[in-house]
C-alpha cells in the first residue's frame, strides 16, 4: 500500500511540472473557475479585517480575490508545491495585492495555532489530499469560533465534459485504469454529502452544499486541446505515456469531439462544481449563522 509520504511525493513532481502549464493559461483558467471563487467567498462572509487562510492554493485563488476585500486583514496562501505558490506570488505582485503570504506546508499538519483565521477555502484541493479526514480535522482546529471553511470539489465525469473528452480520446489509444475509490483523484469527492459529511465529523454545523456550473471557453478547438493537454493532471501523465503518432490521433479525435461546443467563434465546454461550507460553533455550541442551505 502506497503511504501518505509517497503520495504527497508523487503530487509534489506532478504539480511543480504543471506550474508552468497554469501559469501559461492562467487568463482561461480564471475565468473558468471565477464562478466558484465567486460563490465560495460569497458564502465566506468575508470581512475587511479578516485574517483567512486559503489551502492547496496553487496559482493564487480565491485566496488573492479574498485579500482583495479584506484591506486590514491577511491571507496565508499554502501549497504542497512550492513552484505553484511561486505563480501565485508573481499574481499576487502584478495585481498589487500586498496584504498575501506564501506557506508550503501539508494540509494535514498545518503550522498555525488553534482558532488562527476567521474563514478558510479549498478550492479544487480537497480530492487530492491523502488523509481527507485528518486535513479536515485541521481546517476545523485553525478556524476560530464563528468561522466558516467553505471548499469546492468536482461532481461526477459525466457532468464535466471538459476533462471527458480528453481523457476518452486518450482511451482509444491506451488503457487509463480507474483511480483507486479511496486515493486522490479528481472525482474522489464527487458524491452528494461526501465533504459535508466530514464537516459533521470534525464539528463543524450549519453545514450546506450547493453546484455551481462552469464553462471552459477557448478560441477554438485546437486551442482547447493546447490548454488541458498542458494543465490537466489526469490528461498530462495519460500523454507522456504515448508516442508522438499516438498523441496526435489523440489530438484529432479530442479536437473532433470537443467541436460540438463550437459556437460563434468560441468553444464553450460546460462543467459542473460543488461548493461546501461549514461553521465552527463557538463556545455556546451555536454557529455565527445559517448558510441559507440544506446539505
Amino acid at each position: 500500500m502506497t503511504s501518505s509520504d509517497e503520495v504527497r511525493d508523487v503530487q509534489r513532481l506532478t504539480w511543480a511540472g504543471l506550474s508552468a502549464g497554469w501559469e501559461k493559461w492562467d487568463s482561461v483558467i480564471m475565468d473558468q473557475l471565477a464562478p466558484v471563487s465567486a460563490a465560495m467567498i460569497e458564502r465566506l462572509g468575508v470581512a475587511e479585517d479578516h485574517r483567512h487562510l486559503d489551502v492547496a492554493a496553487g496559482t493564487g485563488e480565491p485566496g488573492l480575490s479574498i485579500a482583495r476585500r479584506s484591506p486590514a486583514g491577511r491571507v496565508v496562501l499554502t501549497d504542497l508545491v512550492p513552484e505553484m505558490l511561486d505563480v501565485a506570488a508573481r499574481r499576487a505582485r502584478a495585481q498589487g495585492v500586498v496584504n498575501v503570504e506564501t506557506k508550503v506546508c501539508r494540509a494535514d499538519d498545518l503550522p498555525f495555532d488553534d482558532a488562527t483565521f476567521d474563514g478558510v477555502s479549498v478550492r479544487f484541493g480537497y480530492m487530492f489530499f491523502p488523509d481527507v479526514v485528518k486535513a479536515t480535522a485541521e481546517l476545523a482546529r485553525v478556524l476560530k469560533p464563528g468561522g466558516r471553511l467553505c471548499s469546492s470539489v468536482w461532481v461526477r465525469p459525466e457532468a464535466n465534459p471538459w476533462t471527458t473528452i480528453v481523457m476518452q480520446a486518450i482511451a482509444t489509444e491506451v488503457e487509463v485504469a480507474p483511480p483507486a475509490p479511496d486515493g486522490p483523484n479528481m472525482y474522489r469527492c464527487a458524491a452528494p454529502g461526501f465533504v459535508a459529511a466530514l464537516y459533521e465529523g470534525a464539528g463543524l454545523g450549519d453545514v450546506g452544499e450547493w453546484d455551481v456550473d462552469v464553462e471552459l471557453v477557448t478560441r477554438s478547438p485546437g486551442q482547447y486541446w493546447e490548454m488541458v493537454s498542458e494543465h490537466v493532471s489526469l490528461a498530462v501523465a495519460a500523454l507522456k505515456r504515448l508516442d508522438e503518432p499516438a498523441r496526435e490521433r489523440v489530438r484529432a479525435h479530442a479536437v473532433a469531439e470537443v467541436g460540438v461546443f463550437e459556437r460563434d467563434g468560441e468553444v464553450r465546454v460546460p462543467g459542473v462544481a460543488r461548493c461546501i461550507v461549514g461553521t465552527k460553533p463557538d463556545a455556546s455550541g451555536t454557529s455565527r449563522g445559517s448558510t441559507g442551505l440544506v446539505a
